[in-house]
């Protein structure tokens, strides 16, 4: 609970919110708080939780941002990746190492079984996709189980689709 009042300040600076798709600068400490107990109870069993959502702090333990795997989906063996960090931690390494750790995570815990790991990018945010295009992550096409999510947004029309896949 300690991580909320730095979790809300990324929420509420323009510069880090700005390209995405929720409208973060509604959300308040409530709302901080109510998401770190539903991440909290969400991992207590990974065999059965939906969604995994992990602080990324620093080296002492100060929170950086909280990276994601959402939606998964054990059928499919996939899931939504999903990251944010405050503006001073970007440009620092820990969006990169905090997602080759979830990424792991996914792909190496067998309760999870993913063989793949996707997610998407606005199309204006310059930001985000040059860092995914840097660490050499490919574009895709997205299939109509990854558009649900976004049909309220638009449609999807104005996204780029990721995808990472389990190497045997």
């Amino acid at each position: 609970m300690e991580d909320a009042p730095l979790m809300l300040e990324w929420m509420h600076d323009d510069f880090v919110v700005h390209d995405l798709a929720t409208n973060f600068s509604e959300k308040n400490i409530e709302d901080c708080n109510n998401f770190i107990q539903y991440a909290i109870s969400q991992t207590s069993d990974i065999s059965k939780c939906k969604d995994i959502h992990m602080a990324v702090v620093d080296d002492n333990d100060e929170y950086m941002g909280t990276v994601s795997l959402k939606n998964i989906n054990r059928q499919r063996k996939d899931a939504e990746f999903a990251i944010t960090v405050r503006r001073s931690a970007m440009g620092r390494g820990y969006s990169k190492y905090a997602m080759s750790e979830v990424i792991e995570i996914g792909f190496k815990a067998p309760e999870l079984g993913l063989t793949n790991i996707y997610w998407c990018v606005d199309k204006k945010n310059l930001r985000a996709r040059r860092f995914y295009d840097k660490q050499n992550y490919k574009t895709m096409e997205a299939n109509d189980n990854m558009m649900e999510n976004y049909k309220k947004i638009g449609g999807g029309t104005e996204l780029i689709w990721y995808s990472v896949q389990r190497q045997p």
